[in-house]
């Protein structure tokens, strides 16, 4: 049953990470558009709003992946002295610490997108709706607590980390 749970959590870590590649695709060209048109004296119109939301998706589609693949920046001055127990009980704690940050990230993009909803918010300038982009954070950040939470739980049960058993 956890080894099913795995592989979905991978699939949607992957689906995430391709929304997160697109929306990189679509910031490089709305970049090169615009910095074409403001040399040739039409800038792209809306390129800030569109800049902005992708770079939503970008860094919230890649956040999954990210963690799967042990892609996070990580400071181990003092790791070399710390015995495996410790260790592993660091990585437990680090692990169901992310995954409670971005459960309460998604709880509170979940609460500004019923607001943006509400008041119908949208981006200054094409006046984009914000709320399609704030469910996207809500989803992508329950993918990645999910994720996070499956590899303590792992650790708990005295498996190797996520990404090593993928790696293999």
């Amino acid at each position: 049953m956890l080894a099913k749970i795995d592989k979905l959590s991978y699939v949607l870590a992957r689906v995430a990470a391709i929304a997160g590649t697109l929306g990189l695709v679509g910031l490089t060209l709305v970049i090169c558009y615009d910095v074409v048109g403001r040399y040739l004296g039409h800038p792209l119109y809306g390129a800030q709003d569109l800049t902005s939301m992708a770079l939503v998706i970008v860094i919230f589609g890649g956040m999954s992946i990210c963690d799967r693949m042990d892609g996070h920046i990580v400071v181990d001055v003092f790791e070399r002295v710390f015995p495996t127990w410790l260790k592993r009980v660091g990585d437990i704690v680090a692990a169901l610490l992310g995954a409670v940050i971005f459960a309460l990230i998604a709880y509170t993009a979940w609460d500004s997108a019923s607001l943006s909803r509400l008041l119908n918010l949208a981006t200054n300038i094409i006046e984009m709706p914000k709320a399609w982009f704030q469910y996207f954070v809500v989803v992508a950040s329950i993918i990645t607590a999910l994720g996070m939470a499956l590899r303590a739980v792992f650790l708990i049960l005295g498996g190797k980390p996520l990404q090593e058993r993928h790696e293999a």
